[in-house]
Order: C-alpha cells, then structure tokens, then sequence
C-alpha cells in the first residue's frame, strides 16, 4: 500500500492509472468473494482506502491549481 507521501510524488497520469487498475482489482475481489472466501478478507477496503487517498490528493492539487 502506498503512503500519502509516496502518491504526491506520483505525476497525475500515475495516479489516474493505478486508481483504473485498482478499481479492477477491486472489481475482480468482489467477483471472487462472491464465489469463495478471500484469503484477505480486509484487501478490498484497503484498496478502497487507497483509491480514497489517491482521489483526495488530486482533489488538494485542483485546488491548489484554482488558487494559483
């Protein structure tokens, strides 16, 4: 899982992509767990967390972007 830190060093082409390929891994979890348990039953809410962040961050350098 990636820090804060580590996303805001990230280009925004970085961050859009792997919240795409996180949204289908996320996609794919939910898929398995309907047909079987997970071995890691708390990864789907670490991977929505993480999206979160990645979507507050670029949310911080919009609005950074609009003061400027």
């Amino acid at each position: 899982m990636l820090t804060a830190e580590d996303i805001r060093e990230m280009a925004e082409e970085e961050i859009e992509g792997r919240i795409v390929e996180l949204r289908e891994e996320l996609f794919r979890l939910r898929f398995r767990s309907a047909m079987m348990q997970l071995e890691n039953p708390q990864l789907p809410k670490q991977i929505r967390r993480e999206i979160a962040r990645m979507k507050t961050i670029l949310r911080e350098r919009e609005l950074q972007g609009d003061k400027g």
